[in-house]
């Protein structure tokens, strides 16, 4: 387990966090769940001969303070992932979206399960995160199970190469390339800075083709920024220990503005004669309209949510080109969890995960 011992963590301080906590997410902490096994994906050609690896190596040591030949050797051993890019890139134009075909890979028997036993060894832990955050279990449940199924995906690529890939290779036919190569040297960046203050080997840790990692699959800056040691041992580990998970997870949401006791979405029908659909849609999924704008628009919350008092958007899910889509009306909590993956078909996944299994915790 990589880890150091900062001075005790205090809610009220979580940009002290990059400076204080180590996390765990290399090769150690998973051997240490028997019940894994992870075939590292690793690249080929490495970053070394790279001038512009170089150049952005050096900027970063001067940026953060690093040693610059770490920095260097750090990012030379890096290796080009060849794979990498393409799954980068964004599906047809044109093509049309399935909501329930995306469902059905997150919310099946076996993952339901996972999260009941998962639910069932952290109950006094959700518990406590919902006292501190707010956030209830079934959200946090459905974020840990849509991501990684309680640990069991958690990646196999090496973080370094997959962040290295991304931030000097990523496809120039992306619609956004400039955008997302700067996100990603950002990303690196922020790896590199808390590797650097471990003892451990950065070549170790793995994780998603994005170098996203641990069970909520935390990209870099979002552990230095939101992941929290939520069982006082005095490190983060996002790997192994459920606690840190949990916390964390509840910590980015409410960063992001959850509400406690606040719905995500409602159920909404249409009154057609006022119906103004392009006018509801227009904003996606950023809640926009005030109730009374909203019916006035011909969308109509049901039950609870024609007492609602904050801004709703109208979420549509897209069911094929032989079905009509589905519709809810989404609150600024189901905006939150589209901020840990901006899609609303990950939202409503993770929504539907959740209280899956909390059905099934009743039962």
């Amino acid at each position: 387990m990589r880890s150091f011992f900062p001075a005790p963590l205090r809610a009220a301080s979580i940009a002290l966090l990059a400076a204080c906590c180590a996390w765990s997410t290399g090769a150690q902490a998973q051997k240490a769940s028997g019940a894994r096994s992870v075939k590292t994906v690793t690249g080929s050609t490495p970053y070394a001969t790279r001038e512009d690896a170089m150049r952005f190596a050096d900027e970063v040591a001067e940026r953060r303070g690093l040693d610059r030949e770490w920095v260097r050797a750090t990012i030379g051993k890096a290796r080009f992932l060849p794979n990498v890019p393409r799954l980068m890139l964004p599906g047809p134009v044109g093509s049309v979206k399935n909501w329930q075909a995306y469902r059905s890979r997150f919310i099946d028997a076996t993952r339901i399960a996972a999260g009941v036993r998962f639910w069932r060894n952290n109950a006094d832990t959700l518990a406590r995160a919902e006292q501190v955050y707010g956030v209830p279990p079934e959200i946090i449940v459905g974020i840990v199970g849509v991501e990684t199924i309680y640990g069991r995906n958690m990646g196999n690529f090496r973080v370094i190469d997959a962040l290295a890939t991304l931030s000097f290779d990523f496809p120039q036919a992306h619609p956004r390339a400039a955008e997302r190569e700067a996100f990603f040297r950002g990303e690196l960046e922020s790896f590199l800075s808390t590797e650097s203050r471990t003892s451990e080997n950065p070549l170790v840790p793995v994780g998603s083709y994005a170098g996203a990692m641990g069970m909520p699959q935390f990209m870099p800056s979002s552990i230095a920024k939101y992941a929290v040691d939520f069982d006082g041992d005095n490190r983060i580990d996002l790997v192994d220990n459920t606690a840190d998970v949990i916390g964390s997870v509840a910590s980015y949401f409410k960063a992001f503005g959850w509400q406690p006791g606040m719905p995500a979405v409602y159920p909404v029908h249409f009154e057609e004669e006022r119906l103004k659909k392009p006018l509801l849609l227009a904003p996606d999924i950023l809640p926009t309209f005030s109730i009374d704008s909203f019916v006035a628009a011909g969308a109509v919350p049901e039950g609870e949510g024609l007492r609602h008092k904050g801004l709703l958007a109208l979420i549509e899910l897209q069911n094929g080109a032989d079905a009509p889509p589905s519709y809810v009306a989404g609150t600024r909590n189901f905006y939150v969890i589209t901020r840990y993956n901006w899609s609303s078909y990950y939202a409503m996944s993770v929504l539907d995960l959740g209280q899956e299994v909390k059905a099934a915790m009743e039962q």
